[in-house]
């Protein structure tokens, strides 16, 4: 079986020849290039994102807690709060036992301690991560050449998003790094062919992977559709890619997931089609908030490129490759026709469009490399900074700054205060907790580890819109809220706010008898 190419392909085939001529010869006469050996580059993204997670200590999304390691948590040890979602079975536990293993082997070892279980999860993510890395370097390689390669692994480990988001426990990270290892396999997105027996071969593992990324988020399907109706316009054989490869495996995983979900729910529960419906058919997720429905290109996928943005810009546009850019211009049109919008949603397109930064980033440097040669047979520099020599300083002063900032300071009270408590339950300085405070704001269950009790503000969706719940109430009026919850509380030893209501109750605090220990956000009796 043989594989149609379309007529873009080869265009951008023949333009990238350019680059990837030199790539060649230099390929032949230095064979032991750092490049050369893929073990050399996962070594140096694993090295990176290692040093990357130690350094990220601040509070980004609630999911990464509360969906993810708050229910490895409670698989494990036995105690751990499950939110509506899992109540109303529309979260898969595929993603959290991963993390479970984890708290499994801490424990096995007794090495459950505050430093290992706030670490550890973070640094298992790192692997992840760095897999993730060295995939979008060999897609790149593929679809570009080594010189575009080595570029767009510069883009991916420098820009601030990546840096800030990646290594988080979320599910968004994992469906990130099986699109990147799961769009390396599919034959339609690569310009060079290849034997029809590894095309195969190739293809039934893109879809196994596809498969699994739609198990951990039913909405990663936007992407694997994207692909699949690339792949079924260009394959010959339809009808054996259909009905032999994507229902058998499709099958076979979504069999395996709902055995899974059997297990851990004690019940039958089709998770996708319950995520559809509520995400999807009541708009569920519109409880959450809205935004605009031109806010992903405007800006939210605009400020998660950041300075990275022209330089992509100018790659998709340079290139012309159609079907990768083209899947993040579907990515981002399907996401922007749901209300309820996040960062985190397109992560899984970012590393995308950071290939064609580096494919910028790539002809800026040959076309230094040849005005060099253009100056006389001596090869002489340059006189003032190269083109590529600016672009690196421009991109470097604009992401490590927001990149540090984001992952050491945004945010990291919430993070701090639980790090805190969770060391002092371990010397029985605290008795019960109470946040008053919009819900999931901090971790749980899962940083604190120890099974105290504690209790935060609701924040499930109603059924009947309109009705506000018990975060909105106490935000709207602190005071009166917490004199009503007063009358009917067992008074905790802790409580948790944040500094702007801290002020507003600090008559209520003091006349019951609380008083600050440390930052504003820790507060005891």
């Amino acid at each position: 079986m043989r594989q149609r190419q379309r007529p873009d392909g080869a265009k951008a085939t023949k333009e990238n020849s350019h680059l990837t001529k030199q790539e060649e010869s230099v390929n032949k006469s230095q064979k032991t290039s750092f490049f050369s050996s893929q073990k050399r580059v996962f070594l140096l993204c694993m090295a990176f994102r290692i040093a990357n997670s130690l350094l990220i200590q601040t509070y980004f999304n609630p999911d990464e807690h509360w969906q993810a390691l708050e229910v490895a948590h409670r698989i494990v040890f036995g105690y751990g709060h499950l939110t509506w979602e899992w109540k109303k079975g529309i979260r898969s536990y595929l993603h959290p036992l991963v993390f479970s293993l984890l708290y499994k082997g801490l424990a096995l070892f007794d090495l459950d301690t505050p430093l290992f279980m706030t670490r550890a999860p973070r640094l298992l993510q790192a692997l992840f991560s760095a897999v993730g890395d060295l995939y979008m370097y060999k897609l790149s390689y593929v679809v570009f050449g080594e010189c575009v390669a080595q570029w767009a692994l510069f883009s991916q480990l420098c820009n601030w998003f990546m840096f800030f988001c990646f290594n988080r426990t979320l599910s968004n990270s994992m469906e990130t790094v099986l699109t990147l290892v799961g769009l390396y396999y599919w034959p339609s997105m690569r310009l060079r062919h290849s034997p029809s027996k590894v095309v195969l071969v190739s293809r039934k593992w893109g879809l196994v992977i596809a498969a699994i990324a739609c198990a951990i988020r039913p909405t990663s399907a936007i992407t694997w559709i994207y692909v699949g109706l690339v792949e079924l316009y260009l394959t010959r054989d339809r009808l054996r890619f259909i009905f032999l490869e994507v229902f058998p495996i499709g099958f076979l995983v979504l069999g395996l997931l709902c055995l899974l979900d059997r297990l851990m729910y004690g019940s039958w529960v089709l998770v996708q089609l319950n995520f559809l419906k509520f995400n999807f058919l009541s708009s569920g997720g519109d409880y959450y908030g809205t935004h605009k429905w031109h806010w992903y290109f405007s800006q939210g996928f605009s400020a998660m490129l950041f300075t990275f943005l022209p330089f992509a810009f100018a790659g998709i546009i340079r290139c012309k490759h159609w079907k990768l850019s083209g899947l993040i211009f579907w990515v981002l049109t399907l996401y922007s026709l749901l209300g309820h919008k996040e960062f985190r949603f397109v992560l899984p397109v970012l590393p995308i469009a950071l290939i064609f930064s580096g494919y910028s980033l790539a002809v800026m440097a040959r076309f230094d490399t040849s005005s060099v040669k253009r100056k006389g047979s001596s090869n002489t520099l340059l006189k003032g900074p190269s083109k590529s020599g600016f672009a690196i300083f421009f991109l470097l002063a604009t992401n490590i700054p927001m990149a540090l900032y984001m992952s050491l300071v945004h945010q990291r009270g919430t993070e701090d205060v639980m790090i805190y408590l969770s060391k002092e339950a371990r010397n029985e300085k605290v008795k019960s907790i109470l946040f008053l405070m919009p819900c999931h704001a901090t971790p749980y269950y899962s940083t604190l580890h120890s099974s105290l009790p504690m209790r935060f503000l609701d924040c499930t969706p109603s059924e009947v819109r309109g009705i506000a719940d018990e975060s909105d109430r106490f935000m709207m009026d602190p005071v009166g809220f917490a004199s009503e919850l007063r009358r009917n509380w067992s008074e905790p030893s802790h409580i948790v706010l944040f500094e702007s209501e801290e002020k507003l109750l600090k008559d209520f605090l003091v006349s019951h008898s609380f008083k600050e220990v440390g930052s504003s956000v820790r507060i005891e009796n």
